[in-house]
C-alpha cells in the first residue's frame, strides 16, 4: 500500500488491488480516527472526514 502524501496529520494511501468495493480510481484518506475513501473526483465514495481535513483532501 504506497502513501503518496503525509500532510497536516492527514495520510492519503492507493491500495493497487482494491477493485472489488469501489469501481472509480481512489485514494484511502486517513485522519486520527476517521477514515474515508475519496475518489479522484473529491466525491466521498465510503466513510467520512471533518469538514476542514475533507476541503483540504477534495480541493
Amino acid at each position: 500500500m504506497p502513501e503518496l502524501s503525509r500532510f497536516l496529520g492527514l495520510i492519503i494511501r492507493m491500495y493497487l488491488d482494491d477493485d472489488s468495493e469501489h469501481h472509480k480510481p481512489h485514494v484511502h484518506v486517513f485522519y486520527g480516527e476517521n477514515e474515508a475513501v475519496v475518489s479522484l473526483d473529491g466525491t466521498v465514495l465510503a466513510g467520512s472526514l471533518p469538514s476542514k481535513q475533507y476541503r483540504l483532501v477534495s480541493g
